[in-house]
């Protein structure tokens, strides 16, 4: 989860530059079935999702992730895990041979030396921490995803919008990282989000260019990247998800979603299809929690071409696509990201703003 800003108008004014500057529609949001929704008031703040045979787990970012949710088949909680380790600030959950993975590596204020991954048992919910390092100093991110090999790729959150992918530096797979660590990363390259019209995400920020959750089909044949607002979905070559994210001509097919509150999770269900789960966000604390939904044969979808959403809705009518900026970003582009960002930062930091979050230490 980012930061709660209270801001004025000003910020606003550096938010509205970015969107006149690369805004683009790619289609109208795509057609979604409800697939369940949660209730408990434990997963107000869920940030995370994965599944393992079926069973669908959960997880709430910073102050909600100390206990992972197991869900039934309408979505109730069957039973709180513990973590087996102190978390920091957990934004993402995924899965890989049998094991939940949690990704510690949320820092909003970016002063982190080292972030981390907590491996853990879905039955005993036993497991271990595994730290990382950047290469170039701390990041902010919410987004893991697990190559078919078991290499984890960590996606970066940027104000900017152009995103950080890093892997081990030793391309180690989950299976061989050292505990606690830490291990050290290198960066691949870049991600780069174009904005995007589609509505959604918290205010005061340029949601459709911020990386908030990553998932992998069972097969591991198509890797999904979520915004606040749209899902980036990739076809890697031999299972290489970090080479794909970064490469701007790698066929992409990018999904406009529906308006989710705080959209912050997602994951491949075994059938191809794709589930999108949200925070409460903004809302009164006494609201109906967002409902899961699902996009169903996800995985089928064209990713033919990245310069277009290729995108069929689920019903029988058509909705005709528009023409689409390729979603990545020229070195000029990318300098006026970065500056748009440090306006941003600098504005609210006169201006003042409140961030409400647990600031737990490691």
């Amino acid at each position: 989860m980012g930061p709660r800003l209270v801001v004025g108008g000003a910020v606003a004014a550096v938010v509205a530059t970015t969107i006149a500057f690369s805004g683009t529609a790619f289609a109208a949001p795509i057609e979604t079935e409800t697939y369940c929704r949660p209730t408990d008031p434990g997963l107000a703040e869920l940030s995370g999702l994965t599944s393992i045979d079926g069973v669908l787990y959960a997880i709430g970012d910073s102050g909600a992730d100390d206990r992972v949710a197991v869900l039934g088949a309408d979505c109730a909680v069957a039973r709180w895990i513990d973590v087996p380790v102190d978390p920091y600030d957990v934004e993402d959950l995924t899965s890989y041979d049998g094991s939940l993975w949690l990704a510690d590596i949320g820092d909003n204020q970016m002063r982190r030396e080292t972030v981390a991954l907590t491996r853990m048992d879905p039955d005993s919910g036993s497991g271990e921490l595994y730290r990382l390092t950047y290469p170039d100093g701390a990041h902010d991110a919410e987004t893991i995803l697990i190559e078919p090999g078991g290499r984890p790729v960590i996606v970066t959150k940027a104000l900017s919008g152009v995103s950080g992918v890093y892997v081990p530096a030793g391309d180690e797979s989950v299976a061989d990282l050292t505990s606690p660590g830490p291990t050290p990363m290198r960066k691949v390259g870049n991600l780069a989000f174009t904005a995007t019209d589609t509505v959604g995400g918290p205010p005061f920020v340029v949601g459709s260019i911020l990386a908030t959750g990553g998932a992998v089909s069972a097969d591991g044949a198509v890797a999904g990247v979520r915004t606040y607002t749209d899902a980036y979905l990739f076809r890697p070559s031999d299972g290489d998800i970090a080479s794909a994210l970064v490469d701007p001509t790698a066929s992409r097919a990018v999904v406009p979603l529906p308006d989710q509150p705080q959209g912050e999770a997602l994951v491949f269900a075994d059938d191809g299809s794709l589930l999108i789960a949200s925070e409460a966000g903004f809302g009164p604390a006494e609201a109906t929690l967002p409902p899961i939904l699902r996009i169903p044969d996800a995985v089928a979808l064209d990713m033919s071409t990245p310069e277009r959403a290729a995108v069929e809705p689920v019903s029988p009518t058509v909705v005709p696509e528009q023409p689409a900026q390729t979603p990545t970003a020229t070195d000029s582009e990318w300098t006026f990201r970065a500056a748009v960002a440090a306006g941003v930062v600098l504005i609210a930091g006169a201006v003042g703003f409140s961030v409400r979050r647990s600031m737990r230490s490691r």
